[in-house]
């Protein structure tokens, strides 16, 4: 089977480093779907407006090297324990293939990209490929008292964080909460933890620079 992208993702985040874990964490987190030329029209749209949810079947295309391993370290378990790779949604896989489920925004049905899907909370970098999508269904896809292994058991701790006001003055207030969010979640590789580091993330065209430090407090740091 040949499969091809349908549309590509519009993303704050033009690098891999800093994007959510899981869709829906950072739900103030906005982005757009924007379709290739021969899917530009609204027929292939026609009742999406009454969902709320969507599923997105993409690629993880900034993994550029193969797969080969059964098991991988997932972060919230710190990066220390080993589980089949199947058992995770690890972007190092056999098959570089992510689903999320994002929410509708709203649809733009006339621009000069053609139609486009605002969402929100997605997990996904600028440019991502987008192969398919489906429409969330509460009844099929909803298992509020399902198990989910070892994430039961792990909660992921979250960063205090502080934004001087010279960085906080280049944001609206939703744009500002998403920055904020994504940084309580600790953007850094699980395996980094230096608190005189400082790290660097794009987000909506600027370069946020941070440290953080072993009490757990994450501090931007003004340019």
């Amino acid at each position: 089977m040949e499969i091809l992208p349908i549309a590509h993702f519009k993303s704050p985040f033009t690098s891999k480093f800093g994007v959510p874990k899981q869709s829906g964490l950072v739900e103030e987190l906005r982005g757009e779907i924007v379709f290739e030329s021969q899917y530009r029209n609204v027929d292939y749209l026609r009742g999406l407006e009454e969902f709320d949810f969507v599923w997105l079947v993409w690629e993880f295309s900034a993994n550029l090297h193969q797969a080969n391993s059964p098991v991988v370290r997932p972060p919230v378990l710190g990066g220390n324990a080993k589980v089949g790779v199947f058992a995770t949604r690890s972007p190092f896989r056999p098959n570089a293939i992510g689903l999320s489920s994002v929410k509708i925004e709203c649809i733009e049905w006339e621009s000069d990209r053609g139609p486009i899907i605002h969402v929100l909370g997605a997990d996904l970098m600028d440019g991502t490929p987008i192969y398919d999508i489906k429409p969330y269904v509460v009844y099929a896809d909803s298992h509020p008292e399902a198990r989910s292994g070892f994430v039961d058991r792990h909660s992921w701790p979250k960063l205090q964080v502080e934004i001087p006001e010279v960085v906080a003055a280049r944001y609206d207030a939703t744009s500002l909460e998403a920055l904020r969010h994504t940084l309580e979640l600790d953007p850094r590789p699980h395996y980094q933890s230096d608190p005189q580091k400082v790290y660097g993330m794009p987000f909506m065209g600027n370069d946020i620079h941070f440290r953080v430090s072993d009490d757990g407090v994450l501090t931007v740091l003004a340019e």
